[in-house]
């Protein structure tokens, strides 16, 4: 690539990517204002699942933790919108077809909502259970509320982000970045990385939380580098 068409695609991108940035902390902050009226019900709603008694300790953690869920709820709500921009720019910056811009929106869609749902409905309670079961009884947990947040909100963005794992792998064989024979070489490492980062991402550091994390992702790893292969391009 000759260095002026390679100024102009970073300049390309760069305008594309803060447009897009604009864009999105706009219509996050509009939205969060509207869903921190509807913050206690979500919070009762995530007590009501996991089956916990919260308490707070300072006079502004209730509202800097209702602003924490308020964010995290925006987000899920706006994924969407975002993977539906992100696939505009794969077509304005990569030349991607609209067909593969399409089944990128709504795969990414899939596997964002199907990995919060995952740590809902799974990893959530179980993990909740685990880490309260040394209670005892001269031994009673109380929960902070801005930790639950921290916590809750965490975890399933969190699982909602590592399960676009295969969609990221395919979209890298596609584009010519990586191959699926890369991805399998490269194995130990990304067991190693992967290890790393349910260490990072999970708000606690025993064994039981990071594999409830780092095993999902290890699986997804694997499906990636199967459904890496039907989209690289034929040598």
């Amino acid at each position: 690539m000759e260095p002026e068409e390679l100024y102009r695609s970073v300049l390309k991108t760069l305008v594309y990517l803060r447009g897009f940035l604009l864009e999105t902390a706009i219509s996050l902050a509009c939205l969060v204002f509207v869903l921190y009226w509807f913050a206690p019900d979500i919070l009762n709603l995530l007590q009501y699942h996991l089956g916990q008694k919260l308490a707070f300790f300072g006079v502004m953690e209730p509202v800097v933790s209702l602003l924490k869920l308020s964010t995290a709820a925006a987000l899920a709500i706006m994924a969407p919108w975002i993977f539906f921009r992100l696939s505009q720019g794969l077509i304005a910056l990569f030349g991607i077809t609209k067909r593969f811009a399409i089944l990128f929106s709504i795969t990414a869609l899939f596997l964002f909502y199907g990995g919060a749902a995952f740590c809902f409905f799974v990893t959530l309670p179980f993990g909740v259970n685990f880490l309260l079961g040394y209670q005892s009884q001269n031994l009673t947990a109380v929960i902070s509320l801005g930790k639950f947040v921290d916590f809750v909100a965490l975890f399933l963005l969190g699982f909602g982000l590592i399960f676009e794992l295969p969609l990221i792998m395919s979209l890298a064989c596609k584009l010519g970045i990586c191959s699926p024979m890369t991805f399998s070489r490269q194995r130990r490492y990304a067991v190693l990385i992967i290890a790393i980062l349910a260490a990072v991402l999970t708000p606690t550091p025993d064994v039981l939380n990071m594999s409830l994390m780092a095993v999902p992702l290890y699986l997804l790893y694997e499906a990636g580098i199967i459904i890496g292969r039907l989209f690289a391009p034929s040598s």
